[in-house]
C-alpha cells in the first residue's frame, strides 16, 4: 500500500500544483479586496474603494494570465470534448412540433397538466441527449484493408470498434464523414488607379491589395463511402464488421476522419461523434483483359516468342518435337534420319526478358478517357507478363522503382500528365524486347526503338 503510495506521488506534476495552490490564494485575496471594497462603497470611502476594488482585479487578472493557461494546456480535452454533428430525424422533427403545439396549448389555457406534460417531453429530449453522449463515449476505430486493391474490383474491409468505456453502447453506427468543399481566399497585388472611376482619365497608379477567391482544391476522396452498422457493444469489448468497398478510379484514397454515430434512445436525432481518423489507400489500375488488350495480345505474344527463340546462337541439343515448339525450330535432317519430327534446342533459349515502357504524354495530349486507358493497358500488360517465366523490367519518367509488378504498377496509380519525357533514344534494353506504350506520333518515333520493339500508339 505504501508503494503504491509512493508511486502515485512521485506521478504527480509538482509544478502544477504549485500553481494551482497560488491561483487558488490569489483568488481568495481577490475575494477579500471585492468584499472590503463593498464594505467601503457603504461608508462612503470612495478612495479606499477605488483601490480594494483596483486591487481585485488586479489579483485576479495576474491569476488568469499566469496560472490559467498553464493548467488549461495540463488537460487532456479530449476526453472532455469531442466534436459532435447534429442531424434531426422525422420522428424528431414529429415529437418537436407536438411538444411546441402542447406548450402553446400549455400558455393559452393555464392548465397545470399540460405544464405537467411539455415538462415530461423536454425531459425525454434532455435524457435522450445525456444517453447518446454516454454511448458515444469511449469508443475507437480501426479500418482494416488488403494489401493490394484494383481499380473497379470489390474489396472486403474489416471495421473494428471498441468500447472502453464501462457502459455497454446500443445501436451504433460507423459512417464517413462528409468532405466540405471550401472556399479559400487570398490577399493579392494588384493597382488602383487615380481616380478611381471608370470612364476617367487616371493620372496614376499606386499598389494595392485585393481579396480573390480562389478555386477549390480537390481533395483526395475517403476510403469509406458506406456505413457499418453494430446494433449492441458490450463494455471493453471489442466488434468487427466486414464492409464491401469498391473504388471506381485509380490514385489515392484518404480517410482523414470517421464518425460513430447513434439515434439511441428515442430516435429524435442522430447524433454522430466525429473520430479523428487518418489512413491512406493507393488503389492500383484495373488490370481487367479489355478487347483493345486482347487484340493486341496476340501479335505481341508472336513477335515476342520470335525475338526469344532467335536470340540462341549455340546448338545445346536436338530433341523429339513437343507441342508448342515452333516450326522454324524443326531440324528436317535429323528428323528424316530418326523418321521423327525433331527440333533445335539453344543454350540461351530460356532467358526471356522484357522491359514495358510507359512514355508519359504532356498535358493536353490526350483527353483524360485516353490517358486512363493507356495506364489501363500499360498496367495490364505488366500484370500480364509478371508470371514468373519472364524477367521484366519497367521504365517511365520519374520511376526509379525496384523490377517488381506491384511498385511500377503502384507509379502507375499515381501517374499523371507532365511535361517532362522519356528520351526514348536511351530507352530500349540491348537484351530484352521493349513494349513501348506511348502517345508520340507514328513518324516522330526514333529509328533505335523500333528494334526488338513493339511500340503501341494511343490517342487520336
Amino acid at each position: 500500500m505504501l508503494n503504491k503510495l509512493i508511486r502515485i506521488f512521485a506521478e504527480v506534476d509538482r509544478e502544477a500544483w504549485v500553481r494551482f495552490s497560488i491561483a487558488l490564494l490569489g483568488l481568495i485575496f481577490s475575494f477579500a479586496f471585492a468584499l472590503l471594497s463593498s464594505s467601503l462603497r457603504d461608508e462612503g470611502n470612495l478612495l479606499g474603494t477605488a483601490i480594494t476594488a483596483s486591487l481585485a482585479l488586479l489579483t485576479a487578472g495576474i491569476v488568469g494570465v499566469t496560472t490559467v493557461p498553464y493548467l488549461a494546456r495540463q488537460v487532456s480535452f479530449e476526453r472532455f470534448r469531442f466534436s459532435v454533428r447534429y442531424d434531426f430525424t422525422r420522428e424528431g422533427i414529429a415529437y418537436t412540433l407536438f411538444a411546441l403545439v402542447v406548450g402553446i396549448a400549455a400558455l393559452n389555457t393555464g392548465n397545470n397538466l399540460l405544464f405537467i406534460v411539455v415538462a415530461a417531453m423536454l425531459a425525454a429530449v434532455l435524457v435522450s441527449g445525456i444517453a447518446s453522449s454516454f454511448v458515444l463515449s469511449g469508443l475507437t476505430l480501426k479500418l482494416a484493408l488488403p494489401d493490394h486493391v484494383f481499380a473497379g474490383k470489390p474489396c472486403i474491409g474489416n471495421v473494428t470498434i471498441r468500447n472502453t468505456g464501462r457502459l455497454p453502447s446500443f445501436s451504433i453506427s460507423v459512417v464517413p464523414e462528409k468532405v466540405k468543399q471550401r472556399k479559400r481566399w487570398k490577399l493579392q497585388r494588384t493597382e488602383l488607379g487615380i481616380p478611381p472611376f471608370r470612364g476617367f482619365r487616371q493620372w496614376f497608379r499606386v499598389p494595392d491589395l485585393q481579396l480573390r477567391s480562389l478555386p477549390a482544391t480537390a481533395s483526395d476522396p475517403p476510403i469509406l463511402d458506406r456505413p457499418a452498422y453494430f446494433p449492441y457493444l458490450r463494455p471493453r469489448h471489442s466488434e468487427s464488421a466486414a464492409v464491401e468497398l469498391r473504388f471506381p478510379r485509380r490514385g489515392r484514397y484518404v480517410q482523414q476522419a470517421l464518425g460513430v454515430a447513434t439515434r439511441f434512445p428515442f430516435s429524435f436525432i442522430t447524433k454522430t461523434r466525429i473520430v479523428p481518423f487518418s489512413q491512406e489507400l493507393i488503389v492500383l489500375p484495373a488490370v481487367e483483359e479489355t478487347d483493345e488488350f486482347l487484340t493486341i495480345l496476340p501479335t505481341l505474344r508472336g513477335e515476342f516468342e520470335i525475338f526469344v527463340a532467335g536470340r540462341g546462337y549455340d546448338l545445346y541439343r536436338i530433341r523429339e518435337y513437343a507441342a508448342g515448339d515452333a516450326a522454324r525450330h524443326i531440324d528436317w535432317k535429323a528428323s528424316a534420319r530418326s523418321q521423327a519430327l525433331m527440333v533445335r534446342e539453344f543454350t540461351r533459349e530460356d532467358e526471356r526478358k522484357l522491359k514495358i515502357v510507359f512514355d508519359n504524354p504532356a498535358p493536353g495530349q490526350l483527353s483524360e478517357e485516353e490517358y486512363e486507358r493507356a495506364v489501363r493497358l500499360a498496367a495490364s500488360l505488366a500484370w500480364h507478363f509478371s508470371d514468373g517465366r519472364t524477367e521484366v523490367s519497367f521504365a517511365g519518367p520519374g520511376y526509379a522503382g525496384a523490377p517488381e509488378a506491384l511498385t511500377f504498377l503502384r507509379y502507375l496509380a499515381l501517374v499523371k500528365p507532365e511535361v517532362k519525357g522519356l528520351v526514348l533514344e536511351d530507352i530500349p534494353a540491348p537484351n530484352a524486347y521493349n513494349i513501348v506504350v506511348t502517345a508520340r506520333p507514328r513518324g516522330s518515333i526514333p529509328t533505335p526503338v523500333w528494334v526488338s520493339s513493339y511500340v503501341i500508339f494511343v490517342g487520336p
